[in-house]
């Protein structure tokens, strides 16, 4: 099976020296599982602070949510929020795995993505339902225009606390934040979080129940079709597109050692989405005010079309980036010992990602397709990790030591799921990894040295000799010595 592209130019190159290094105490080898079990990555214990802070948080999001559903429902009756809430579901799914497929080479935790939506869904609603209205009374009051809340008040109220909860996540979970297209999943799921509720107030209220008090439950229904279309199918997008500016502003900080950076680029992005947002409600109150249709459609066509699909452009291009990170990155493991050059091509494309759990698949049944995605997974994370360390981010000796001690635990697990597939497959060829060339036993028994191909082959699974003794210097935290593997053939056999 070959990669679907070219590993680049040099590729072989790149990953045949390996280069002194001091060397730190290696894990030891872990023995091969059996093949009804697939190894797993260690999981964090959870202590009482943390539960704590988990049910608070949890206590929190549900309080906000009791408030909303009584708030919804007393405003709009058990009929229309039920009508409303049923049609502001069925655009989420769709939504949310469109936030999902951007992140499909290193998945965030399902817990802090669930926590994004709720926060949005619920906390996010709560805040600015109660400063949008107190907002709307005082202008009131003071004889202006309730239109005015929609562009004076509610973009500001809204991005703010739709973008708060990834904001908390960034500070008291960095390390979970790889870049850009994380900043891009987390913010849009808030926004989807609040765009669903926000969707239920115009479907049930607006449409259902304005409808069906003055003409009945068939002008109901019809109204709420008429501001689904141009709502969701027409513009479903305005809320996950205001709120992304911000997200790419708090992906830029998580990747950044400079402390400017990390708090101007995230103040930059939610500044663009308040006023990104404030534009786009201008145009609907421009639009009443003067009687002139052609403003909204100039706004949509001028502005909001061309945010979109350079929005869109940008999320597709940091994907393919982020798939990339392990071709620069983990050829400095390579050159270490750890890793052979096709574990690394087959890591730097979703294509050949598929191809190696095919392979798995193949070779050790379902047991070795999770085998293999706990290894893509760990794998990912550890190029994530040495890009980090290279940029700088860790600062404090504490981060380091915790940096040093988790790309530890991501060599053992990806040593652990190697050994779940070395050996297996009656139709590869059996070999080792030096460091810098392949010694692989053929089919008449004969062994000899094989020099890394320019556009490699994978997945070949083959153990990892020990390189020879680095010397020199190397970081803190840098493994130049792996645990050596035992030879696939008897001792002396050529």
């Amino acid at each position: 099976m070959r990669p679907n592209q070219p590993a680049g130019d040099g590729y072989a190159d790149r990953m045949a020296d390996t280069p002194p290094g001091a060397p730190l105490p290696s894990p030891p080898a872990p023995a091969a599982p059996s093949a009804g079990e697939a190894p797993r990555m260690p999981l964090r214990r959870l202590d009482r602070r943390r539960f704590l802070v988990l049910a608070g948080v949890v206590l929190f999001i549900a309080a906000c949510a009791g408030f909303m559903v009584f708030t919804l429902g007393q405003s709009l009756g058990v009929e229309a929020l039920l009508i409303g809430l049923v049609a502001a579901v069925l655009p989420v799914p769709v939504l949310v795995a469109c936030f999902l497929w951007l992140d499909r080479y290193e998945p965030e935790p399902l817990k802090y993505l669930i926590f994004c939506f709720a926060w949005g869904a619920f906390v996010s609603t709560a805040a600015s339902l109660t400063v949008n209205e107190f907002a709307a009374a005082r202008f009131n009051d003071w004889g202006l225009p309730t239109a005015l809340t929609g562009v004076l008040v509610a973009p500001f109220i809204e991005e703010l606390t739709k973008a708060l909860g990834p904001i908390l996540l960034l500070v008291f979970r960095r390390r979970e934040w790889s870049g850009i297209t994380d900043g891009l999943v987390y913010c849009g799921l808030s926004a989807v979080g609040f765009a669903m509720v926000e969707n239920i107030l115009y479907l049930g209220g607006y449409g259902y129940a304005a409808g069906a008090d003055r003409y009945g439950p068939a002008t109901g229904t019809q109204q709420v079709i008429a501001i689904f279309i141009v709502r969701i199918l027409l513009f479903g997008f305005a809320h996950p597109l205001f709120t992304s500016m911000t997200g790419v502003g708090l992906g830029v900080a998580a990747r950044t050692a400079d402390r400017r950076v990390r708090v101007l680029a995230p103040v930059a992005g939610l500044l663009l989405a308040m006023m990104l947002h404030g534009t786009w409600n201008l145009l609907p109150t421009l639009t009443q005010a003067t009687g002139e249709t052609v403003i909204m459609l100039y706004g949509f066509l001028g502005l909001m079309v061309p945010v979109f699909f350079g929005m869109v452009g940008l999320a597709v291009w940091l994907r393919a980036w982020e798939g990339r990170l392990t071709e620069r990155t983990l050829p400095d493991y390579v050159r270490a010992g750890w890793l052979s050059p096709p574990e690394v091509a087959a890591l730097s494309s979703l294509g050949r990602r598929h191809a190696a759990r095919s392979w798995a698949r193949r070779v050790a049944g379902d047991a070795g397709v999770r085998a293999m995605r706990g290894y893509q997974f760990a794998a990912t994370r550890l190029a994530l990790l040495r890009d980090g360390t290279l940029r700088g981010l860790d600062r404090k000796p504490a981060d380091r030591e915790r940096t040093a001690r988790e790309e530890r635990e991501l060599l053992e697990s990806i040593t652990s799921y190697r050994s779940f597939f070395v050996g297996r497959d009656p139709q590869a060829p059996v070999g080792v990894w030096d460091g810098s060339r392949y010694h692989l036993r053929f089919p008449d028994g004969s062994q000899r040295p094989v020099a890394a191909p320019d556009e490699p082959v994978v997945p070949i699974p083959v153990l990892l000799a020990a390189p020879p003794p680095p010397v020199g210097y190397a970081p803190p935290g840098w493994y130049g010595v792996r645990p050596a593997a035992p030879a696939p053939w008897p001792p002396g056999q050529h």
